[in-house]
């Protein structure tokens, strides 16, 4: 099955940037070419661009705190298991302490780092990290793949705090929802809300199946059309009725 999700607030769209470009960051630091490295660096630097909302991490605790009253609610549920709630809950406050413990502004020591400012201004720039526009960072890219990566870890690693705090959020959000079977008439598909909220919808698809999901929505009505993918040409409406699994999902 393939999973395509559509947050309904900015918020949700903010974490669910983050959480992609948190996951591309780690994986290209772990790998050894300059290439990755470089894409991880330019990857970091748009964390910086998407995590520098100052409410964000205020956002994060307060929404974290706002679950563990909810855990704490299930005490004593017998319908609940015990030492499931208590890991749950234990996650949620090291996750809320680790970024409390953080000082000032999401990545502030980067920006206040000149030399990476400077690669970070000329990346903007198609083509502006040639190594005669920045023989310092050409040189960085020729070091060791290990100590490459431990610089890396070092710019990442105070804002993974966040990371952990977006994963939780999200995995509770995510899992908040009961999948519904629904079809789509000739690839035509429209619910009227009817005062129903959600934070984030969750539609699944059959791998096999040839169709790209253009998902539309307001407080009044959800509307989906499923394309035909084409790289050539303008992408078509299915023809055919197109079966799927959706989710509301609301925190």
């Amino acid at each position: 099955m393939i999973t395509y999700e559509y947050p309904l607030s900015e918020r949700i769209r903010t974490l669910l940037r983050l959480e992609d470009l948190f996951d591309k960051v780690m994986h290209f630091v772990e790998a050894d070419d300059p290439e990755d490295h470089h894409v991880a660096l330019v990857t970091l630097f748009e964390i910086l661009e998407v995590a520098g909302r100052a409410d964000l991490k205020f956002d994060l605790v307060q929404e974290l705190e706002r679950q563990r009253q909810i855990l704490l609610s299930f005490r004593n549920n017998p319908e609940i298991s015990e030492e499931a709630l208590s890991g749950a809950l234990y996650e949620i406050e090291q996750a809320s302490a680790a970024m409390l413990a953080m000082q000032g502004k999401i990545g502030h020591y980067l920006r206040e780092n000149e030399w990476l400012m400077s690669i970070k201004n000329r990346a903007g720039i198609p083509g502006g990290v040639c190594e005669f526009d920045l023989p310092s960072y050409h040189f960085w890219l020729n070091r060791d793949a290990a100590l490459r990566k431990n610089d890396l870890s070092g710019w990442v690693g105070p804002m993974l705090p966040i990371r952990q705090g977006i994963a939780i959020v999200l995995r509770l959000l995510r899992a908040s929802g009961r999948p519904e079977a629904q079809m789509a008439a000739r690839g035509n598909y429209q619910l009227m809300l009817a005062g129903r909220t959600a934070q984030m919808i969750r539609l699944r698809l059959r791998r096999t199946d040839p169709y790209v999901p253009e998902i539309g929505a307001n407080k009044y009505a959800l509307n989906i059309r499923f394309l035909t993918p084409d790289t050539d040409l303008r992408p078509k409406l299915a023809e055919a009725d197109v079966a799927f699994e959706l989710t509301f999902c609301n925190l």
